[in-house]
């Protein structure tokens, strides 16, 4: 079976979400994603042992400093699913991009936010 998740999923892989560290988050919206979320293994399954738990601890402390910063802490996310579990992480890929969409341009994206909220209708824009 092929599942296709949307073509806007920029896709980096680990060997497991342990090493993702906050600097990596950080960077891809310097790199101009406008949502980020992190797809670990089951917790109590990951094969380094707590790597998976370390991960969230870190989207958790990324999604604190956004709310402190003035930024939407939904544009980052932690997702645990099992390898098997590909509908799934379709699933997820097709809401963290409806959320994108949603949220509009990163806030790192000076001009492309200008102009998505601009273009935003005066009840959503306040």
């Amino acid at each position: 079976m092929r599942l296709q998740y949307p073509p806007e999923i920029k896709i980096i892989l680990m060997p497991c979400t342990g090493r993702v560290d906050i600097l990596h988050l950080l960077k891809a919206f310097e790199g101009g994603a406008d949502v980020v979320f992190v797809a670990g293994c089951l917790e109590g399954e990951c094969h380094y042992l707590a790597g998976n738990i370390q991960a969230r601890k870190r989207v958790a402390k990324v999604k604190k400093d956004f709310a402190q910063m003035g930024l939407e802490p939904e544009r980052v996310e932690m997702f645990n699913l099992s390898s098997s579990e590909g509908p799934r992480f379709v699933a997820i890929a097709q809401e963290m991009t409806e959320r994108a969409f949603k949220l509009g341009p990163s806030p790192t994206k000076q001009q492309e936010r200008k102009a998505w909220l601009a273009a935003q209708p005066k009840a959503q824009a306040g």
